[in-house]
């Protein structure tokens, strides 16, 4: 992510509402408020909604500043229509800052701010953040799907299908597609599940298992894997290769923001007259990577990209541009392309329409997750599938019970943009099952 960066205070750091209204221009505030509904205030109908959206930010690894900045925007929406069925929306954002501690900081404050839902975070520190908020009962909807934990606990509503659908679907995507299929991912316990989940999606279509390329997840530098990865997808040489079907080996790389640093390094390779396509999953890759690299004359032209929504430019997520345009007064760190905003922004849709089916005028922690767990079914105008939370609706596999929305979709960057490789949503439901 590339742009201004937006500074936050310390976590414990808060400020009056009122103080947060009048900077609301400034994007360091913590604190957004809907800013001409006030408790007290004539036209205050009913007691204010206050919520959390934590990421990491200004960290030497993963950093989403988009997901904060979409929630703080989404506010000052809002805002402008009288609240969230005349609530005022209070949005608390925090820096979990990449560690096991700042995931829990963010999550103990969000209890004792009177949080009643945690919306649209990032953090794969799930063991940190998830009992803080369980024991205070907070529900946790629409995380970026990067933690066990989203999808195992009682109190996760998950809007997409993680990591694990992504790596699924990549097998899927690149099955029809690939002769030999090499994965670069962590070295981490994280990553060990990652080459049975492109597997399952790789031998569904009968395709070959994946060669294991193990990176570490902070490196400067991944010449020795890139070349590794490169060998092992063109076994034993393209020549031979090429009489079964005339299909390239494929590089694929699921290493969060350190996939940069590692095509950097594949592209350093020199030629050798092997047919190479790569591809990666969102959230690895997305669209403001491939523009800084060069665009239709960088590195990620042709790749083949796993996303859960749709592509970017897609008509459905005008509403969501418009509140950029209209209610993020130019933060840069806000990109519609980005799979972090985009999830916040649907994770809000969520909240919205939870607290809009709620009969009485107080809305609480329970009063959400019992809504959600009693089957309301949320549309999203077409970017994901109807989303359910009630027990029918899971998908019911041992790693991931709580998961709803099994849903990819298949893009590839063409002139420098991704854009739909296939029409429509692709269920790899059925290939989780079998991973796990």
């Amino acid at each position: 992510m590339t742009g201004r960066r937006r500074s936050f205070p310390h976590p414990f750091q808060t400020f009056s509402v009122r103080t947060a209204c009048t900077a609301a221009v400034a994007a360091g505030a913590s604190l957004i408020a809907g800013c001409g509904v006030l408790p007290g205030d004539p036209g205050g109908s009913r007691e204010p909604v206050t919520v959390m959206t934590f990421a990491p930010e200004d960290t030497e690894a993963t950093n989403m500043p988009g997901m904060p900045a979409m929630a703080e925007a989404y506010a000052r929406w809002a805002a402008s229509r009288g609240g969230v069925d005349s609530h005022e929306l209070r949005v608390i954002t925090c820096n979990e800052q990449n560690t096991p501690k700042g995931a829990a900081t963010c999550a103990r404050q969000a209890v004792d701010k009177g949080a009643v839902a945690v919306v649209g975070s990032y953090s794969q520190y799930g063991d940190a953040f998830m009992a803080p908020l369980e024991a205070a009962g907070i529900p946790f909807i629409g995380g970026f799907g990067v933690s066990d934990e989203e999808f195992t606990s009682y109190l996760s509503y998950p809007v997409n299908g993680g990591q694990a659908a992504l790596l699924a679907g990549n097998g899927e995507q690149l099955a029809d597609v690939c002769d030999k299929v090499s994965l670069v991912r962590p070295d981490s316990l994280a990553g060990d599940d990652l080459p049975d989940l492109l597997n399952a999606g790789l031998t569904r279509s009968k395709a070959r298992e994946s060669a294991d390329i193990l990176a570490a997840d902070n490196a400067t530098g991944y010449s020795g894997e890139a070349r590794r990865a490169r060998e092992r997808a063109a076994e034993p040489t393209w020549a031979e290769t090429a009489a079964d079907g005339d299909r390239p080996g494929c590089v694929t790389a699921a290493l969060g923001d350190r996939t940069e640093t590692f095509f950097d390094s594949y592209r350093r390779l020199p030629e050798d007259g092997r047919n190479i396509r790569i591809a990666s999953v969102m959230g690895s890759v997305g669209q403001p990577l491939i523009d800084s690299a060069g665009g239709r004359n960088g590195i990620y032209e042709g790749a083949y990209i796993t996303g859960w929504y749709p592509d970017a430019a897609d008509a459905r997520w005008d509403p969501m541009r418009d509140v950029i345009r209209t209610h993020a007064f130019g933060d840069n760190s806000l990109d519609p392309a980005d799979a972090g905003v985009q999830t916040t922004w649907i994770a809000y849709t969520v909240l919205e329409k939870a607290v809009r089916a709620i009969d009485s005028g107080t809305v609480t922690p329970g009063k959400i997750s019992h809504i959600l767990d009693q089957g309301l079914k949320v549309s999203t105008d077409g970017l994901t599938p109807d989303l359910r939370w009630g027990y029918e609706d899971m998908l019911g596999a041992a790693r991931y019970p709580r998961m709803v929305n099994s849903s990819v979709t298949f893009q590839v960057v063409r002139d420098g943009r991704l854009v739909t490789q296939r029409q429509g949503f692709v269920d790899v439901g059925a290939t989780l099952l079998d991973a796990s």
